[in-house]
């Protein structure tokens, strides 16, 4: 599933339900109070499903499993926070605006909207559920928005700090190269010998003589970037290895190396484009760093609003989560927008 996908749908992947692999099983109930609502058990336990089963299959400790559990129900307790904020300041996502989004998502990875909505079965969740997914996502960003986002200011100065930082050190003329590459690993984990690797490169170089796309053969065989196609974007040929640009020197756009061998692995190249480097200037990127900054401080003025906002917020966590403050809280890197027993 594309990456885009993924964290529009904010932890997709969490929301596909699949029963615990061994361990206790908690009992129905209340996990936590948050203010005037609840939290039940089993809205914990179906969030952290997947990775609870795997962390089990993995012979993870029953410690380990409750600090799952226990960072699943934290992030639960600031979803219901967000949900109160939104209904205080009427802060709803409109359909129009969940339509657009849902949209833009769709057309940013290349996909028709029957293509989408079976991604997301893919994952185990209905059309409906993921709507409701952008939804919460549209919302909590509009409560950080409205009590943060005017807040957060970034200087110029800020800003040619960060361009400097990125791009001192880039040449200042020279050729650029964009390229796929498919590579096959031997040695080590892989299980395989040199001959072995080097024999299927050679036939993926074969089908590739014969016409067929080296960027679908890469995506089927290649170790290096293979949801891309094998591409791995514009390098400087004065940043790239010797071999490489020793391969790459004599092909036109759009042709193909022969099998190199390396230490490693065996490899094709493909020449897909060649232009004049220019230098990135800061005009260029001004935008976009701006944007990158500004997210960053976004980001850290909302960890400290939502801890503050938890100090004000009356959360009671029950049974088996009581301790849950002992895992640590803010364990959550992207920001979200009765009694349990065991049995």
């Amino acid at each position: 599933m594309p990456r885009r996908i993924l964290l529009a749908g904010l932890c997709l992947p969490l929301l596909a339900a699949a029963p615990s692999a061994g361990g206790p099983e908690l009992v129905d109930g209340i996990a936590a109070q948050v203010g005037n609502s609840i939290v039940l058990v089993s809205e914990v336990t179906h969030f952290v499903a997947p990775q609870e089963a795997a962390m089990r299959s993995a012979g993870a400790s029953e410690s380990d499993i409750a600090k799952l559990r226990a960072q699943g129900l934290e992030h639960l307790i600031e979803s219901r926070m967000i949900e109160d904020l939104v209904r205080q300041a009427e802060l709803y996502a409109t359909d129009q605006e969940i339509d657009r989004t849902i949209a833009s998502i769709a057309k940013e990875n290349g996909l028709s909207p029957e293509q989408l909505e079976a991604s997301v079965a893919f994952y185990g969740m209905s059309f409906e559920q993921y709507r409701a997914q952008i939804k919460r996502d549209l919302e909590r960003r509009n409560v950080v928005n409205a009590m943060l986002g005017s807040k957060i200011e970034v200087d110029e100065a800020d800003v040619r700090r960060l361009y400097e930082q990125r791009f001192a050190d880039q040449p200042k003329g020279g050729e650029a190269v964009h390229v796929r590459q498919l590579l096959i690993t031997y040695g080590g984990a892989s299980g395989r010998d040199q001959a072995s690797a080097c024999g299927l490169v050679q036939a993926a170089h074969t089908r590739i003589t014969d016409g067929e796309s080296f960027a679908e053969i890469a995506q089927a065989v290649s170790e290096v970037a293979p949801q891309d196609g094998g591409d791995i974007g514009w390098l400087h040929l004065d940043s790239v290895a010797d071999w490489m640009r020793d391969a790459l020197a004599p092909l036109e756009p759009g042709a193909t190396s022969d099998v190199l061998v390396l230490p490693f692995g065996c490899t094709l190249l493909n020449l897909v484009q060649r232009r004049e480097f220019a230098p990135v200037s800061f005009e260029q990127v001004q935008d976009a760093l701006t944007q990158e900054l500004w997210e960053q401080r976004l980001e850290t003025a909302y960890r400290e609003w939502i801890e503050e906002l938890r100090g004000k917020t009356y959360i009671d966590r029950r049974g088996y989560f009581a301790d849950a403050a002992r895992f640590g809280q803010s364990t959550f890197p992207v920001p979200p927008g009765g009694q349990a027993g065991l049995q």
